[in-house]
This record gives structure tokens, C-alpha cells and sequence, in this order.
């Protein structure tokens, strides 16, 4: 038995956070135990626990998804604790030892914020000197810089981390992190700098491109504690006895990038001055430190037709490229960022007003350069002015986001859908930089909330993201304080006025319940409930206000942006009606309140939200069904929306799928949606018999579709399904990125559905889950391992080619599953080699499948399928030659669309198919099959001739 992944808050070993009520968390795993029968936490004040403050006892009643430790934490101290574990089987074990440590918990800050007493646009570098005469035992900085800093001690960098103190609502809060400065100070003289850049502080930010959003000055606060062994102490606080100097970074914003001028030199020292920005605003960190998570290589130098010399780094990615260099004194060397190539050429024009580059002019010494105060999102470098022969082992690309734990991962048979997958993950990656913005690269880089939502189960299952998204909803609650629950278009709102779109700001309540059902700590409720409940709040008085009807029929609203069914290309909000879209979302919303008050023990206001959604979908459905159940609305979207959020009356549900199933054909099952369907669409058709559509879906390779992107060497997800033309050309400048991560939201449906992995509300956290694979014959195989709170899920499938199907799992300790075996019958089902029957595994059998409880271990099953499988034996025939035949191409075309597949098709002219052959899981009915044999057998001479 081993224990691992200790945390805190979600976060290893935290250090200055603020931790508030502590939630700890830890996975058992490596143990023939299933269940964990009972634990121990202990703390103490030093790695030997010695100094115990606090001891749990062995207790049946520990969480390990959330522990919350019932001490109050002292003021700048470190605390270590460890866990106990005994299983059901008699094993114990005791875990290795973790630890957070506290910040500036209601102390006050002695340190002053001070500011260069010069131009506010010259970027500063703010110095002290001090001397230390004895043994250091321990050394800490609290500090915070505006717009972004850097420190350095002793010409060393401090901490690991880039771009702090990270992204947020300026003018309601500013963090400050704390470092662990032990190892940088030296007994004598000592020198600390801290550089400052703009950020989106007071640099170029926003729609407008407005400079100063947040301030005008750069500024410091600093706070340097030296515990020295004797016990004595040294405190260096900010204050005007510190000195400025002028930076090299001679210009520089997020957008733009940076000049760096090493040749300059101003020995001047400059005065600092206080600057009244006071203290009440400043908190002890929530984000997570953005890091250099990976580094990778140019996979090639290209000479572009132009005569450019450009670097591909064979991946989309967020950060910066870090470079080798000897130029001489006075050279300048200029790094242009770019996403595609246009005709083989350097290309940006889709960035917009964003310059995205950064220049260096070299003071003739061997260095490496790297950006200070920006980032960017490219694929592909310009480079001018290089000194000496270009060699990609000069060139590195350093990736940077949140310092978040990557836990899922999914492999198919289908190369593209394996491709797919990753995008989805790097678009997450380079847009879970701090905040989740849309986009990383143009000039916007903003925490959409409307992005946010619709990803966050899928950003849930890539990486753990509860740190990420409790930071980005404490944003969120900010910015409500003063619009009466409004929740603005962006997090945080960086000046841009306006808000409260459906789908946008339900990012309010969806994503704190999204998180609460991953992870199963209520924390996150605990935290966003009043936001939550605020959110629906402000909708409900528009409702009110404009005649208590119980719909959302008034405010602005995206409706399902991006959708291709809409008739205004300059505003594409689809076309869905939009009240329909946003009275849905009331509803949704409304009803996620009720679920986190009831979670939170909050009954009456459970009962009241609960009553208010209920009233909602009433009110939708005497609005827009007909008393048979027809929608009045015939759009994908509002069909999709109307079954996921159970909208449409229980009795009706199926003919609102088949009229989406009809509604799908007639678009030539390929999608239309936008923001709002997009997110749901297989989701839906998998939950309602409708599994071999969602695959159609998921591998159609045409636009519109997911793998069309992937096809045309994507290696992020696109803002737009036609980013690039079939030809290889942007469609367009204004709105079109190419790492936008909303439509990755297919990831989740491939966790859920595809490989089955499912959560249970009830149960949050994985402690126990729905584990329900829903194979398609068009993959071969499918496999997802996924880290979850409890521990880490494998479910895998595959085909054999004798038709059989083939399942592995792995439950992890602590945990159980309802697997759901489809088109199984009890009789047939093996299990590790067994008869399922003949062992003592809880089994029964459904109409279709067979479902069975599992508790924690490693299972391997395996069946005959229940379903059609025939294959029919010709004579050697193209395909081509076969669906020329108008009879067989109507049946095809009509009642077999998903058996004729593009990539056969494509094959057809230089192979013959020996045999036609209809695999599990698609859609062939016995009717079907005697049709489509008659027809083959009267037209077999007629296409050898």
C-alpha cells in the first residue's frame, strides 16, 4: 500500500497561499485492499513531529477527497502533515511527509509601495542593498510588483515561476506571493533588484487597446524576513530608501512583446518614491505559478519563398523561444511570432494589432535571451538579423501555464482522433495561462467566461484544474460586487463594460459545479455559492421586471456564437432563438443553485431555486412545444439544448431525438452548432440511441467537422470550424484564431462516452462512477487512463477482427462502478477468463446490456456483440463500381449512411472489396440487410460487364 498526491487546496506543498479552512487531500493506491475502512492525519510544526498540533486519531469518518483541518493557522509558519491509511484487507501504511506554509495571515504590512520618481513609461528596476552578519536558518520575500515583476537576489532569480503576481481584478484585489529566499542570501552583502514590466496592468490591453486599465505607476511592495539562528531576526521592508535604475527592457506589453537593449547603460541611480496605493487590497496568492512546463526544439528551418528564415516548432504553443547568441556589439536580432504559413511564408496578420515580437540588441557577449514581460502564441518564428549560421540547437521553445498536473489521456485506433485529443490539451495548455483566456496570440487574450464554460468538464479530465478555476472564480465573485450579480463578458473585466450574455456568465454556476462533481470537495461551492446564487439572481429580476414569465427574453446575448446557421455573418450568433437559448440557461442555471444549496445544507434555499427552475421549464415548454412534442424551433441547437438541460417533456424526449436525428440527416450528419450546441451535441446523441451518429460526428473529416482542422495539419483547436480554407488559406483576419479551446469540449464526450468514464453526482470525486464504453465499429480500439481525486480509472476497448469486443478496466482504491456491457448477454459475458455468471461479481441483465458492480481492481471482459453482423461475399468489385448503382447508393445514402465511410471511398478506385461487411454498433437492421442483398444480387453481372 502506497499513499501519494498529498495536497493542499489541490495544490503540493503550497507555499504562501491563501489557504483559508485547509482541505486535505491524498490517493491510496498499490494495495490488493478495496476499501479504505479508516485513516489518520496528523500536523505538526517540524518534519520529525515533534510538535504536533493536531491529531485525528484513527478515524472511520476522513475524506480522502477533502479533509478539512480544524485548527487555526498561525501567521507565516510551515506546517507538515502526513497520512494513515488501513484497508479492508488488513494493510496500512503511512505516508511520506507534505507541507504548506502560511502567508502574512491579518498582519500588517510594514513594507511601503514605492515607485520610480521618473517618466512612467521607462520600465524600472528597483534595487536594496543590505548586509547580513550571521547564520541564516530561514529567509522569506512577500512582495508583489505592477503591472508584472522579476526579482533577483544576488543575480540569481528568485523562485520558478514567470509573468507574477499573474492576472487579475486589479482594482479589487492584488496578490502577493511569498518565495523561499533561504539558499540566495549569503552572510555579507547582499543585492536584491526587482524588474517591472506593464502586464495588463497598465499596458496595451483590451479591446480598445487602452493603456493604464488598472494604474499608471509601476510599483513595489516588499517585505524580506531573515530568521537567523540565534533567533534574532532582519526585516527589510520597501519603503524610500530603496533605489531605481533603468531597465533594458526598453519597451514591452503583452501584445506587442518586448525590445531589449543590451548596450544600454545608465549608472544614474534614481530616487523612489511612496505611492498611496495602501494595503487593503492586497491577499496572499490563489493563483497557481505559471511555469515553464516543457521545452521544445525547431523540428526544421525554413527558407520561405520571400527569402525569410523561419523556425517551426511543429506545435502551437504559448510562451516564448529562448535563443543562443554571440552577435556583435550593436546587432539587433528581431523574433516576429506567427501561427501559419501563408504560400510557405511568414504570416500574422490574423493577430491583428498585436506586433507579437520581440527584438534584442546584442552587446557582443555570449548570452541566453529570453522575454521578461510578455508571451506569445505561435507555431512559426521570423527571424532577422541572426549573426553567424542558423542551427535549431541555438533555438528553444519554452512552453509556458499554470503549474497544473496533467491527469488524463486518450488513445485511439484513428491517428486523427488521437491528434484531436492533443489539440484539445494544447489549447488548454496555452490557454490555461493564469486566467482561461480564448485566445493567446492576437490582441485580446482575455478570460472569456463563455470559453471557460463550455470546456471546463474537459479542462477537468486533462489536467487538475481546482486551483485553476477557484482562483478564476473568486474573479468572478469580485467582479458581481458591484452590478448586482451581473457577470461581465470577461474575467477579469479589464475595463470592458457590459455583461451577463446566457452561456457567457453562467460560467457563474457551471463551472463551480463542474469542479464540485470532478474533484468532491465542496470548497469550491463554499466559496462561489454567493456568486452562484447572485448570477440567478440578476436574471430573475430581469425576468421579473419585464413581466415575471418566467423567461430570459431581455438583455444582449451571444446565442450560440459561431453557429453556421445563422443569416448575419458580421455577428454570428446563430440561428437559435435567443430567448429560447437564454431561458434555457435560466433554467439550468436555477437548478444548479438548488444542487450546491443542497450539497451546503442549505434546504429551504435548495427548495426555492429548485421551484424557480421547474417554473422556468414550464414556461419553455408552453412556449416552445407544441402539445405534441414538436419543437418550434428546427434548429440542431435548440434540439440539443432542449435534451441535455431536460427541457423537453419526459414523454416527448423521444421524439425530440428523432426529430434531431431527422433534423442531422438533413444537414448530412454534419453539425451547424456553435458555442452552445457544439459542447453537448454527441453527448446527447450517445445518451439517446443515437451513439453511431455522435461518432459520425466525431469522424467526419469534411467541413464542417473536428478532424477537418486535424486534416489540414492543425495542432490546436480553432476559433472557427473554417479557420483555414481547404486550400490552405486563412479564411480571415478579424476573428479568427488558431488556439481556441471552446470546441475541445468534444474531449469530454470521448472520457464519457467514448471509453465510458462517467461521475455520479451523488458520489463526487469518482468515488463512484458510471463506467459505460460505447464502441463504434469505425475504431478499432480506444483506450483513456484518467488520474481522478480518488485515483486513477483505465477503461479500454477493441474489436477483434473476428467481431468480438474486448473490454479493459482498472478501479482504483476507495472507489466502484456500475459498468453498463452493451449489447451483452449475461450468458456470454467473460470475465478475466470466467463465465461472468460462475463468479460472484453483482451482474444482471437489461433489455440490451448487461451491467455489473465492480468494486476497486482490474478486470478484463469480453463477448460476442448482440447486433447484426453479417458479411456478404462477392465477386472482386470496386467500390466505387458498387455505389455507382443508383439502387445500392440510395440504400446506402439513405438508410446506411455511416456504412460507406470517406476513407473507403477514397480507397475505391485502385482496391477491390471482396467482401461488404457490416460491423458491431452500426446501424443495420435485418430489413436492411434482405434489402440491400436482393439488390446486390441482381446487379452482380451487371457491374462485371
Amino acid at each position: 500500500m502506497k499513499i501519494v498526491n498529498l495536497k493542499t487546496n489541490h495544490i503540493t506543498n503550497p507555499l504562501g497561499f491563501d489557504l483559508g479552512k485547509p482541505s486535505l487531500s491524498f490517493i491510496t493506491c498499490e494495495t490488493t485492499a478495496s476499501k479504505q475502512v479508516a485513516a489518520q492525519i496528523e500536523v505538526a510544526l517540524d518534519k520529525n513531529f515533534s510538535e504536533v498540533v493536531f491529531n485525528s486519531g484513527r478515524s472511520e469518518e476522513i475524506d480522502s477527497l477533502a479533509f478539512e483541518l480544524p485548527i487555526k493557522l498561525e501567521t507565516r509558519t510551515r506546517y507538515y502533515w502526513r497520512v494513515t491509511v488501513w484497508g479492508d484487507n488488513g494493510d496500512t501504511a503511512t505516508s511520506e511527509v507534505a507541507w504548506f506554509e502560511t502567508a502574512k495571515i491579518d498582519e500588517a504590512w510594514d513594507g511601503k509601495w514605492i515607485t520610480p520618481d521618473w517618466d512612467n513609461k521607462i520600465h524600472p528596476i528597483i534595487s536594496k542593498e543590505f548586509n547580513i552578519e550571521k547564520v541564516i536558518k530561514s529567509a522569506r520575500v512577500y512582495t508583489s510588483g505592477l503591472g508584472l515583476y522579476e526579482m533577483n537576489i544576488n543575480n540569481k532569480k528568485v523562485g520558478d515561476e514567470y509573468l507574477s503576481p499573474n492576472f487579475n481584478a486589479y482594482d479589487k484585489w492584488i496578490q502577493y506571493q511569498t518565495y523561499d529566499i533561504t539558499d540566495v542570501l549569503v552572510q555579507g552583502e547582499n543585492k536584491v533588484d526587482v524588474a517591472l514590466g506593464n502586464g495588463l496592468y497598465k499596458g496595451r490591453f483590451g479591446f480598445n487597446s487602452v493603456e493604464n486599465i488598472y494604474g499608471e505607476k509601476f510599483a513595489l511592495i516588499c517585505e524580506i524576513i531573515v530568521d537567523f539562528e540565534d533567533g534574532s531576526n532582519l526585516i527589510i521592508n520597501s519603503d524610500e530608501t530603496w533605489k531605481a535604475r533603468k531597465s533594458k527592457v526598453l519597451e514591452g506589453n503583452i501584445y506587442d512583446g518586448e525590445i531589449y537593449d543590451s548596450t544600454f547603460e545608465d549608472t544614474s541611480i534614481y530616487n523612489v518614491k511612496e505611492i498611496g496605493l495602501g494595503v487593503d487590497k492586497l491577499k496572499a496568492r490563489l493563483s497557481l505559478p505559471v511555469k515553464i512546463k516543457e521545452k521544445l526544439k525547431p523540428v526544421q528551418i525554413l527558407k520561405a519563398p520571400e527569402g525569410e528564415i523561419v523556425l517551426d516548432f511543429g506545435q502551437n504553443m504559448v510562451g516564448w523561444v529562448e535563443f543562443k547568441t554571440k552577435a556583435p556589439k550593436g546587432s539587433e536580432i528581431t523574433l516576429q511570432y506567427g501561427e501559419i504559413l501563408q504560400e510557405g511564408n511568414f504570416y500574422r496578420d490574423n493577430l491583428r494589432t498585436a506586433k507579437a515580437e520581440y527584438k534584442y540588441i546584442a552587446n557582443g557577449e555570449e548570452v541566453t535571451v529570453r522575454p521578461y514581460f510578455t508571451f506569445y502564441g505561435f507555431r512559426y518564428v521570423k527571424v532577422d538579423g541572426w549573426y553567424g549560421e542558423i542551427n535549431v540547437d541555438d533555438f528553444t521553445g519554452c512552453v509556458l501555464y499554470s503549474d497544473m498536473e496533467v491527469t488524463g489521456h486518450i488513445e485511439t485506433s484513428n491517428p486523427l482522433v488521437n491528434r484531436l485529443f492533443l489539440n484539445a490539451l494544447w489549447g488548454q495548455k496555452g490557454n490555461f495561462l493564469d486566467i482561461p483566456t480564448d485566445c493567446p496570440q492576437r490582441d485580446e487574450r482575455m478570460g472569456w467566461t463563455g470559453d471557460a464554460q463550455v470546456f471546463s468538464g474537459t479542462a477537468c479530465f486533462n489536467m487538475d484544474t481546482f486551483a485553476f478555476f477557484s482562483k478564476y472564480g473568486y474573479d468572478l465573485g469580485r467582479e458581481q460586487e458591484k452590478t448586482n450579480g451581473m457577470v461581465p463578458m470577461v474575467v477579469p473585466a479589464a475595463g470592458l463594460p457590459g455583461g451577463g450574455s446566457s452561456a457567457w456568465a453562467d460560467a457563474a454556476t457551471i463551472i463551480p459545479w463542474n469542479v464540485y462533481v470532478q474533484y468532491g470537495d465542496k470548497k469550491i461551492l463554499e466559496q462561489q455559492f454567493e456568486s452562484m446564487k447572485a448570477w440567478v439572481d440578476f436574471v430573475k429580476k430581469a425576468d421579473d421586471d419585464s413581466g415575471s414569465k418566467r423567461l430570459w427574453t431581455t438583455g444582449f446575448h451571444f446565442g450560440d456564437w459561431l453557429a453556421l446557421d445563422g443569416t448575419d455573418p458580421a455577428f454570428p450568433t446563430g440561428g437559435t432563438d435567443i430567448p429560447f437559448i437564454s431561458s434555457a440557461y435560466y433554467c439550468y442555471s436555477s437548478m444548479l443553485v438548488a444542487k450546491a444549496a443542497k450539497v451546503l445544507g442549505k434546504e429551504e434555499i435548495a427548495k426555492e431555486y429548485e421551484k424557480l427552475s421547474n417554473e422556468v421549464r414550464e414556461a419553455i415548454r408552453d412556449e416552445y412545444f407544441s402539445k405534441n412534442g414538436r419543437m418550434t424551433i428546427n434548429t440542431q441547437t435548440a434540439l440539443i439544448i432542449a435534451l441535455f438541460m431536460d427541457i423537453a417533456p419526459e414523454e416527448k424526449r423521444e421524439r425530440v431525438a428523432n426529430d434531431l436525428r431527422e433534423k442531422l440527416k438533413k444537414d448530412k450528419n454534419h453539425l451547424k452548432t456553435g458555442f452552445v450546441g457544439t459542447p453537448y451535441f454527441c453527448k446527447v446523441l450517445s445518451e439517446n440511441g443515437s451513439n453511431d451518429l455522435a461518432y459520425t460526428l466525431l469522424l467526419n473529416k469534411d467541413y464542417p467537422s473536428w478532424l477537418y482542422a486535424v486534416t489540414m495539419g492543425a495542432t490546436t483547436i480553432w476559433e472557427r470550424w473554417h479557420s483555414v480554407l481547404s486550400d490552405g488559406k486563412i479564411s480571415g483576419t478579424d476573428m479568427n484564431s488558431l488556439n481556441h479551446y471552446a470546441y475541445g469540449s468534444i474531449v469530454e464526450w470521448m472520457y464519457r462516452y467514448m471509453v465510458g468514464i462517467n461521475p455520479v453526482e451523488d458520489t463526487p470525486g469518482f468515488r463512484h462512477i458510471k463506467l459505460t464504453p460505447m464502441p463504434d465499429y469505425r475504431l478499432k480500439c480506444a483506450k483513456a487512463i484518467y488520474k481522478s481525486a480518488v485515483g486513477t480509472y483505465e477503461s479500454e476497448w477493441k474489436i477483434t477482427d473476428e467481431g468480438n469486443l474486448e473490454f479493459k478496466f482498472v478501479i482504483p482504491f476507495n472507489a466502484s462502478a456500475s459498468l453498463i456491457l452493451p449489447n451483452a448477454k449475461l450468458e456470454n459475458v467473460k470475465v478475466n477468463s470466467k463465465s461472468l455468471k460462475e463468479t460472484k461479481l453483482n451482474a444482471s441483465q437489461s433489455s440490451e446490456n448487461v451491467i455489473v458492480e465492480l468494486i476497486s481492481g482490474s478486470y478484463e471482459f469480453a463477448y460476442f456483440p448482440e447486433v447484426p453482423y453479417i458479411k456478404y461475399y462477392g465477386v472482386d468489385v470496386s467500390l466505387g463500381e458498387l455505389v455507382s448503382n443508383q439502387a445500392v447508393k440510395n440504400i446506402i445514402e439513405e438508410k446506411l449512411p455511416m456504412i460507406v465511410t470517406e476513407d473507403m471511398l477514397e480507397r475505391s478506385g485502385h482496391q477491390t472489396l471482396r467482401e461488404l461487411s457490416f460491423a458491431p454498433f452500426s446501424p443495420v437492421t435485418n430489413e436492411i440487410l434482405e434489402e440491400l442483398d436482393n439488390v446486390l444480387n441482381k446487379i452482380k453481372i451487371d457491374v462485371m460487364i
